[in-house]
This record gives structure tokens, sequence and C-alpha cells, in this order.
């Protein structure tokens, strides 16, 4: 409306200079003011808009006022229109009849007698103004109330939540139409206190109680979430959240709040947990029933049916076969093979792989003529889930509630999800189990296949390194064949020659077949190393020490034609290794150097110390560490990719036939790395190979004995101690006696670990205990020598031995006081261990 509209007077005074006078006062007071002639002019200028009115009392008697009276009638709730009424002298409300009923009609009336002077006039008629922009402020007020409940009323629409008031005095409850239908009554049912306790779940009520007391008490807000049962018997839950009103002595007289229903929100948050559930539970279980009833499980305690099962389809009998269901307490199971046709006319449906949603048996004309066999396995509504695999109904997952159920889109999302996993994960699972059993039953005819050559496999296996069965198994064939071959004919040459008494000739053969028996002993240590199942003797030793010995004896092995040149780092790192057999390592690659350069060329030996600060993207860098590094390299031929990643293979040789036996970088590779090293190769063909071995450094620091000379280990002085020899191979038992005894030694000999436990007693009278590693009866070596040094801590033990398992000596140096002897050994060799080690004793 215009402001100059709304705050204008309208002024009624037909007769007369009244209308005249009036308008004059009030333009002079500043206030806007405008006459009409009559009372339909009149009501006309009100509806468009005033302030006020000034009317004289002649202008209304005798006029039909039936409008003015329709007019304020139609005022809003905010609006009293006032009315200034000029009167006749004396025409006061009190001694006139006629004003007392303009008061009654008009209602804001204020009268005033002529003669007036005009301040009075003004002083009324801005007062009626004040009094109408009151009201006005007051209708700007009641606009932003409404608007404000519009709003509210419109955000609680849109969220779904209701409003109630409850006050504490009396008891009365007030809801609105949203808030009731969160406890499944109509917008025009009512809902008291008693109906809304009625309503509350028995087990949750106490709660409620608690929490609306216990707000009114403190003051606090209240905040709860229960579950509530409508009238049709469903279960819902309700989360209310309300604020305490107090009056102005700060008593509480109502609670005021929102209601909202988070049954669907909750049922959300329950499923997803559930999903989450059977996820985590389907990877434990190893079986597919466990599976499927797991899933059955999950559906039942989820949405609260009766039963819930899994079962595998017969798409041609129609049947289904439940292995296992889940069934609430009181319903019975339904496992076996059950008949499709025999509980509705669905099953055509459930071959398309449509889902069958039944919410009544009795009411569903597919169900109808069988819903009493559906009532009586609980089944009064259902869900068939049909899980398809490649166009075929393979599985059915099912649900049953005893009671008539309206299935909502979200449960069925849910059932389809838990289906479609549990399906996947069963399909899976069998295929596991499948692939399982094809592997067990390959291996076992491999196993089937290849027992003629076990020991190989399991070397084979050891290394990763498969295709060099036939290798193996052919190049011990050629080489123990040569060897004994060399053995059997220099014994045969030494009985002819006996024979003969050309006695003479005798130590040449005898010569020759001790060389044999050398080399068969060295291609079976080359064997053990390659398959890193030798027993090794480690030591802490300075690498720069042995190699600088080492250095004439290496210049002789490779020939004139080839310089041998060492170059060492100033201090080397201590490192925990067997002597010899490193050794014999760096004489096989000086060996392999040698046969690189037929024209002659330099090997270099270099040793460094060398730290590794992270692993190299190469597939053969070592793991970071502190390591010795010793590399020897050569300017032959040098070799291509392809011999670098076979060079390590056993019996893999590029020489020609009878001139390597392909052990020599084998056995290399066996001994590094069963030394905890590391072996690297780098070559270009036409340019030379470097071989790098890393030994782990040691922490060890101790000297380094030297290796004794062929004389020392001849016969060694002794003073007749006594020595028991345990060795389940009588052969080998005689020859060591006979050997000591010859010596000077007193002898105890036994066959097995028990009988010489028996014969130990608490070895006072033993200096020394020599034994074999594998004994029979039950106790091997080790465990016999544990057993004597139980009795006798200080005792001396010596192992001979051809080959220790793991599982006797393991990865880590022998015990002090256990010391290691390989067979085959000379007998001069052995003499001057048992000479140290008896010396040692005492």
């Amino acid at each position: 409306m215009n402001r100059t509209l709304s705050e204008r007077a309208i002024v009624l005074a037909p007769l007369g200079r009244d209308a005249a006078v009036a308008t004059a006062v009030l333009a002079e007071a500043g206030l806007d003011a405008a006459a009409v002639a009559d009372v339909p002019g009149f009501v006309a200028a009100l509806r468009e808009g005033a302030g006020f009115a000034i009317v004289t009392e002649d202008a209304l008697r005798g006029s039909d006022l039936r409008a003015v009276a329709e007019f304020l009638a139609e005022q809003a709730e905010w609006s009293d229109f006032p009315f200034i009424v000029l009167t006749a002298r004396g025409g006061g409300i009190e001694r006139n009849p006629a004003a007392s009923r303009l008061l009654e009609m008009l209602g804001n009336v204020t009268f005033l007698e002529r003669p007036f002077h005009p301040t009075s006039l003004v002083s009324l008629a801005r007062s009626a103004r004040r009094a109408r922009l009151r009201q006005y402020e007051a209708r700007r007020r009641l606009e932003e109330i409404r608007e404000g409940q519009e709003r509210m009323s419109l955000a609680l629409s849109a969220g779904r939540l209701g409003s109630w008031s409850f006050h504490l005095a009396t008891g009365d409850l007030t809801t609105s139409p949203e808030g009731k239908a969160h406890y499944g009554r109509a917008p025009d049912e009512p809902l008291t206190l008693e109906d809304l306790r009625d309503a509350i779940h028995p087990d949750d009520l106490p709660r409620w109680e608690q929490a609306v007391a216990g707000s009114v008490e403190s003051g606090r807000d209240l905040d709860i979430e229960y579950r509530c049962i409508w009238p049709d018997r469903s279960l819902h839950r309700v989360k209310i959240n309300g604020r305490i009103e107090r009056d102005a002595a700060d008593v509480a007289v109502r609670i005021v709040g929102v209601s909202q229903d988070v049954t669907s929100a909750r049922a959300t948050e329950h499923r997803r947990a559930a999903l989450l559930a059977l996820g985590d539970g389907l990877r434990n279980k190893l079986e597919p029933t466990e599976m499927t009833f797991l899933a059955a499980e999950i559906l039942s305690t989820t949405l609260g049916v009766s039963r819930a099962g899994y079962g595998i389809i017969d798409p041609a009998a129609e049947t289904i076969t439940i292995e296992r269901d889940w069934n609430q307490p009181g319903t019975r199971s339904i496992a076996g093979v059950l008949q499709f046709r025999d509980y509705g006319s669905y099953i055509e449906e459930l071959k398309r792989g449509e889902t069958v949603v039944v919410a009544d048996a009795r009411l569903d004309p597919r169900t109808a003529d069988t819903a009493s066999e559906l009532e009586a396995i609980h089944a009064r509504s259902f869900i068939n889930m049909p899980l398809i695999d490649h166009n075929n109904f393979v599985a059915l997952l099912f649900l049953n509630h005893e009671h008539v159920r309206e299935w909502t889109p979200a449960e069925l999302a849910f059932v389809r999800d838990v289906a479609d996993r549990t399906h996947a994960a069963v399909e899976r699972r069998v295929a596991e189990q499948a692939l399982a059993s094809l592997a067990e039953n390959l291996e076992q005819q491999v196993d089937e296949r290849t027992r003629e050559s076990e020991a190989a496999q399991e070397q084979l296996r050891q290394s990763q390194k498969m295709e060099a069965v036939g290798q193996l198994t052919g190049g011990l064939a050629h080489d123990f064949n040569n060897l004994l071959m060399g053995v059997s004919g220099a014994l045969d040459l030494i009985g002819r020659r006996a024979k003969q008494e050309r006695f003479a000739e005798i130590p040449k053969y005898l010569e020759m077949a001790e060389g044999g028996i050398a080399r068969a002993a060295g291609l079976t240590h080359r064997l053990l190393a390659f398959s890193r199942r030798q027993t090794l003797d480690p030591k802490p030793t300075d690498l720069k020490s042995v190699v600088a010995n080492l250095a004439d004896f290496l210049q002789r092995s490779v020939g004139p034609s080839i310089s041998v040149t060492v170059q060492h780092q100033m201090t080397l790192w201590p490192t925990l290794i067997d002597q010899n057999q490193f050794e014999n390592a760096l004489l096989n690659l000086c060996i392999n150097a040698r046969d690189a350069m037929p024209d002659g060329g330099e090997i270099v030996i270099e040793t460094e110390n060398r730290t590794v600060d992270q692993t190299g993207s190469a597939a053969d860098a070592p793991e970071p560490g502190d390591y010795v590094r010793i590399t020897v390299s050569d300017t032959g031929t040098g070799m291509a990719a392809d011999i670098i990643e076979r060079a390590f293979d056993p019996f893999y040789t590029t020489k020609p036939l009878g001139e390597g036996t392909g052990l020599g970088l084998s056995m290399v590779y066996g001994f590094v790395r069963q030394s905890g090293g590391h072996v690297r190769i780098e070559s270009q063909v036409g340019e030379g190979t470097a071989v790098h071995l890393y030994f782990p450094r040691s922490e060890h620091r101790e000297a380094i004995a030297t290796a004794p000379s062929r004389q020392e280990r001849r016969d060694q002085p002794n003073r007749g101690e006594t020595v028991m020899i345990v060795d389940d191979e009588v052969l080998i038992r005689t020859l060591v006696a006979e050997s000591l005894e010859e010596l000077g030694y007193r002898t105890i000999q036994a066959s097995d670990g028990v009988q010489a436990l028996g014969m130990i007693g608490d070895a006072s009278g033993i200096d020394l205990l020599i034994t074999d590693v594998g004994l029979p009866n039950g106790l091997n070596g080790r465990q016999l020598a544990d057993a004597a040094r139980t009795r006798r801590p200080d005792l001396n033990v010596l192992f001979i031995t051809g080959y220790a398992e793991n599982t006797v000596f393991g990865d880590a140096p022998l015990d002090g006081g256990m010391h290691l002897l390989t067979k085959p050994f000379e007998l001069g060799e052995l003499a001057r261990r048992v000479s140290e080690l008896t010396r040692a004793q005492t």
C-alpha cells in the first residue's frame, strides 16, 4: 500500500465549511487529508487506504452505514481503525445516546465537541495517526511471524519433521500432522500422551520416561531415539529433540520440539553394516555351505524374517536342494530337496531370472492355491531371488516370513546385493577348491613320474632351475663313471703288479687311485656347494691375507701366458667364511678366466670394502649392507646375456665335451649364497668378464690361523688319550680306529648313538668324541654330542660327515668345542685334528 495513502486522514463533513476547515488545519500541521462528500465515497477512500478518519456527527445521522460496518468487520486481526467524530456542543457521549451507538459501531472512536480549537484537532489527529502506525507495526510483526511459521512448516515438511508441544502441568500433547504420521496416525486422528506411551515399544518406554524426567529436572535438551509400534503392528524408529520452556518464575511449563522417523535411515545403516560383515565373513569361510549359511543369517537378522537360505537348482526337475537354512526360534528348517510347484506357479518367472515377491500368499494369484502349504512352513510372505549364470538358473536365495509383509524396494535391493556377493564368493571358492584339487592331483602325478630322480629333483627345486635335471643326471653319470674307471683301473693294475712282484710300479698306480678319489671328493663338494647344503666351517677371516697367500699358487695354476695381479684396499673388514671353500671358489674363478683367454691375457683380483645403500633395480643386486667384495676380472672373450643367465646352472658349460663339468660357477654360487653373500657377473662379448663376490661384513676380529702344511698333517705325537668313535659304517669306523691306535691312542667304538650313549657314562674317561652325523636308531650325531656334553660340558667333539642336513646344524656356526671334518679326508689330516683337540682338552 502507498505510504501516503496509508497514513492520510479521510474527512467526511458534507455540511458547511467543516471539511475545508479540518483539511486546512491538518495541512498546516503537516498531515495529509482528503475530504469526501458522502458515505459511499468515504468507504471507497477507506478501502484505498487511510490512517484515520474525521467524521461529523451530521454526516452519519440518517445515513446508510452498512458499508462502513462491512469495512470494519473485514479488518484484519491487527487492525482497529481510528475515528475522530466531531459533535455539536453538548453532544458528548455522556449526554448523547446517538454518540453511544456510534461508539458501539465504530469501535475506536474519539469525540471532539464543536467549536474546538485547531490544536485540539491536530493533537487528536496525531494521536490517531500514531495509533494507526503502531497497528501497521503489529501487522509487520505478525507477517514476519507468519512467514517464519511458514518457513518452519516448509522446513519441517521437507525434512519430514514433525513438531510437538507437551504441557507439563496438564499433560496435553499437541502434534503436527507430520508428527502424527511418525506414529502411524492420520492427520485428523487424535494422539494423546497415553496414545504416545502405548505406541512406544515396551522395552524402550522406561528409557523414554527417564529421558523426559531428566530433561525437565536438569533443563538440558531432550534427545532420544526409540522404537514405536504402529496400529498395524509394524515396527518403526522415531528420534525426538526437545527444549524446555519456562515461565517468568523460571518454572518449566512445557517441552516443545520436533520428531523424525529414522526407520529408513537406521535400516540403511544396518544394511550397510551387514554388507561389510558379509564381506569379512565370506573371506574367512572355507566351505561354500558355510558361506551361504552366513548370508542367510545376515539376511534374517537384518530384515527380521522367519527364515533365509540358499539352494542349488535343478531347472529340469524344477527342484531346489537346500543343504542348510537359517531359522528364527520356533521356525523349523526346510533343508532338503523341494519341488517348486508344490508351493506355487512361479517357477517359469524364476527361470527367466525374475525375482518373485509375494506379500500375502493368500491373495497372490500365483500362490493362492498353495497358501496353506506355504503357511505350514512359515512362508505367508516371501522373496525368491534367482541367481543366473550364463543364462542358466543355477541357485536361489530365498526369504520367508510367517506374517503378511510389504517388501520395500530398499529391502529388495539389499537382498539382491547379498545374493550377488554370496554367489560370486561361492563360485570363486568352488573354483579355488577345484584348482587346488587339480594341483594336488597334478603334483601326485608328477611325484609318481619323477620318483626315480627324487634326489635330483629336490636339488633342482631349491635352486629353482628345473631345466637342469637332464644335465645334472647326465653330467653326474659321465664324471663319476670316468672317476670310477680311473680308480678301479688303478687298483686292478696294483693287483696285477703285486702278483707279478713288480712292486716298484705300485706307488704310481696308488697315486693315480688317490687322485681319482680326490677328484670325486671335489665333485661331491661342488655339488653340495651348488645346492648350498655342504657343511661349512666358517671362521672370522681376513680375505686380504688369504688372497695374498694364494697369489703365487694361482699364478702357477693358470700358466705363464697369463699374468695374475692382486689389488688390495688398505684394510678389509673381517668376514665369517669357510677359508678352504673360499680358496676353492677363487681357484675355480681363475681357471674359468684362464680358459676364456686361450691366447693369454691378464687376471686381476681386487679386494675392497663396499657399502650397498639401497637395493638396486637389477635382479642380481645385493641387499643393503656392508660387504667385502672380491672381484676376479679377465681380458678374455666375454659372455653374451643368455650365457650369463645360465652361468650358475649345474653342468651347464660352453666348453667342448670332456673339457669341463659345468660345476665350477655352480659351486661358487652355492658357497657364496650359503655364506650369506651375493654373486654378480658383468660381461660383454669380446671385452672380458668380471665376477663379483660379496661377503657380509663380520663384527668378529680374531686372528686367522695359518693353514698347516702337508708335512704337519702327518703323524702327531700323543700321550695315549682315549677316543670314542661312533659311525654306522663298519669300514669307516675300523679305518679310523686302526689309524688312531697306530698312533698310540686308545679307542672305543660304537655303531649308533644309542649304543654310544650307554657306553659313555659320565664321559670322564673320554678325551675326544668322534661321531658321524647321520646315525640310525633315532639319535643322530648332534643329539649324541649334546647329550654327552650335558654330562661333561668341556668334552671336545669332532663330527665326520660327507653331508650334514640343515635340520642338524642349521646355518649358524658350530658351538664352541664342536668341530667338523668332511668326508673323505686324509688319515694324516684326521691325526692332526685329533692331536689338536686332545691337547686342547688338557
